[in-house]
């Protein structure tokens, strides 16, 4: 199953001024990374990461950019984000939008959500309803992100990766450790209650023989 868009962000060049996402991944550090790597021109392209496709628009100098699962297709998300530039330059002025610091248009993020939530559910209904002419993806070239970033990005990435991985290994062994005590204390509690039935049964026996409770019977 598709989890549709995931995550989408406005930029100005490598300055992020809106973003959300859907899901806790290392998104924002692999789009950072590209950012300052898309030319200035007017373009779409869609880059290709692991199992998700990065998919965006640079128009008038300003990057629309989405991230869905590579089962989503490309058709929904460029509608998406022709959906996104006429809503973003609609919600600010020009000059607030070439002069706005890092994050300082995220009240759009609540649009964005909305958004992500609208196309990734409804698609076809949300590509009928987009204003204004779609350009045919296939047109769109498609690329590797390692491509793009340089050696060091990468190193990064993948390090944040890593560091994902060992803390959630951490994690388990953590999570195994405490459950093996658990357990040994559990075995423990139930090798104690076994060996006390055993003591009373022998003692009852004796007992019956030897005359309960004294055990007079037995020390002639």
């Amino acid at each position: 199953m598709s989890l549709g868009i995931v995550y989408a962000l406005v930029a100005r060049g490598p300055i992020v001024l809106a973003e959300h996402s859907t899901t806790p991944t290392n998104f924002q550090q692999v789009t950072h990374a590209i950012l300052s790597k898309i030319p200035p021109n007017d373009s779409k392209l869609t880059y290709v990461y692991d199992r998700y496709l990065f998919h965006y628009i640079q128009s008038n100098n300003i990057v629309y950019l989405c991230i869905a699962d590579d089962k989503f297709g490309r058709r929904i998300p460029f509608a998406f984000l022709q959906d996104t530039i006429e809503r973003f330059v609609a919600a600010f002025t020009e000059a607030e939008i070439t002069t706005a610091q890092s994050m300082g248009l995220n009240s759009f993020a609540r649009t964005l959500a909305r958004q992500m939530d609208y196309f990734s559910r409804s698609p076809q209904d949300s590509i009928q309803n987009v204003r204004g002419e779609i350009s045919q993806v296939k047109d769109v070239m498609v690329q590797n992100i390692e491509r793009v970033l340089e050696r060091n990005d990468r190193i990064e990435i993948l390090i944040d990766k890593s560091n994902s991985l060992n803390n959630a290994a951490f994690a388990f062994r953590k999570r195994s450790t405490a459950l093996k005590r658990k357990y040994w204390w559990r075995n423990q509690k139930l090798v104690a209650l076994v060996v006390f039935a055993i003591v009373v049964f022998v003692y009852l026996l004796v007992a019956s023989a030897c005359g309960f409770p004294t055990l007079s019977k037995c020390r002639s």
